[in-house]
Order: structure tokens, then sequence, then C-alpha cells
């Protein structure tokens, strides 16, 4: 049984997205327009997260100054390298190299990144990197329950369902029942081929559509991913 590694504040690189340990001064503005740009769509970001959303940029990036000096979370801003721009952010969290386990949360994208190549191979990356670089046993996600988005999004990334943990937090003044699902390793050569298959540039068309879905092994109990 040997130790896992904690992640380190570096850059995290993909074909389609580079994550990048957060700096207020670097990121803030163009995070917080991203989150903004679209009057419509934007606030949902916000919803099941336990902040936000933000009066103008100054409150944004004031918050962004206490998640840049936080370890665990180790927040991220992902930038999409066709725009250039940084546009969503997810961290790690609940690290625990002693048990190699490891969560994945704190997940927003900006509306335009959302269901996209992007977003899903930013997950994939942090993923492989927890199994492939940290050693980890296990990689969590948790969501709010009543997140079925989330809900769905950590299904199609192919984490199994452990379960809810009722009452668990009280989050803006409301209750939150809490989702919990995982990867464990013995799981992840499938997935990561699955993975792999998926971002393939010949899985997507010339405006970046998607041919075929992501797809998974089934579960132990004959449910498909």
């Amino acid at each position: 049984m040997r130790p896992g590694r904690r992640p380190p504040r570096s850059d995290l690189l993909g074909a389609s997205v580079q994550l990048e340990p957060v700096e207020p001064a670097r990121h803030g503005a163009e995070l917080f327009a991203a989150a903004t740009e679209d009057e419509q769509a934007g606030p949902g970001i916000w919803t099941y997260l336990p902040y936000g959303p933000f009066e103008d940029v100054a409150a944004f990036t004031g918050w962004l100054q206490d998640r840049a000096a936080s370890d665990d979370p180790l927040f991220f801003a992902v930038r999409d390298k066709a725009s250039g721009r940084p546009a969503g952010m997810a961290s790690y969290l609940n690290i625990h190299p002693e048990h190699r386990s490891i969560e994945i949360g704190h997940i927003w994208f900006a509306p335009f990144l959302q269901r996209s190549r992007q977003s899903t191979e930013a997950l994939y990356i942090m993923i492989r990197h927890a199994f492939d670089e940290l050693a980890a046993r296990r990689v969590e996600w948790k969501c709010n329950a009543l997140n079925e988005a989330s809900r769905r999004a950590a299904l199609r990334l192919g984490f199994t369902f452990e379960g809810i943990f009722y009452q668990h937090m009280i989050t803006k003044g409301r209750n939150r029942d809490t989702a919990w699902f995982s990867i464990l390793d013995h799981e992840w050569p499938a997935l990561q081929s699955g993975f792999e298959r998926w971002l393939d540039p010949e899985n997507f068309d010339a405006a970046g559509r998607q041919k075929q879905a992501l797809r998974h092994p089934a579960r132990q109990d004959g449910q498909a991913r």
C-alpha cells in the first residue's frame, strides 16, 4: 500500500483545454466575464454552489484571492484553447494521500463551454492525473442530490452512484442532501479507453459536434453507465 501524492500547483495540459492554478490577477476579470456575459444562462452557474453569484468583478476577484491561497481545495481555471479564454473552474478537494483518495468538485463552466468537448476533456484530465500521477485508489464526485445535471454528468464520466447522505449540509440557508459517486482504480483502465476513443479528433465533425457519444463499460449490476 504505497502512499499517494498531493496534486502539485502546476498546469494540467490537454488538446483543447489547459487547467491553470488560479491567480486572481491573471484570471479574475476574464472568469467573471465568462460567467456573466450570458445574462439568461449565467446565473444558473451558482445555483448549487455554496457561493455566488457575485455583484461585480471586484467581489469575484476578492473571493478568488482566498481560493488561490488554498491547497485543499486546490482550484484551477479552465482555459479554452480555441478562444484563449479562461471559461470555468474546477478543483481537487478532500485530498487524502494517506488513503489515496481525492475528490473533484467546485466545477462550473461558462455557458458557451457547457456540454462541449472542452468541458469533458477538462474533467478527464483531472481524473487521469489523479489515477496516473497521484496514485489515487478512489476519485470522488459529490453534488447536491437535487442537481440532476451534475448527477447525469457524473454517470456519463464513468462514476458509480454510491448513495445519498441526507441532511448532510446547510448551504445558502437551505438543506443539502449529498449524492456520492466514485471511480476506483481498477475501473480506470477501461474508462480511460472510452475517453480516449471519444476525444479522438476523428470523433468530431468540422463544427465540433460528436459523432459517437461517450460510452463506458456496464456497471457490475448490469446497468449502463
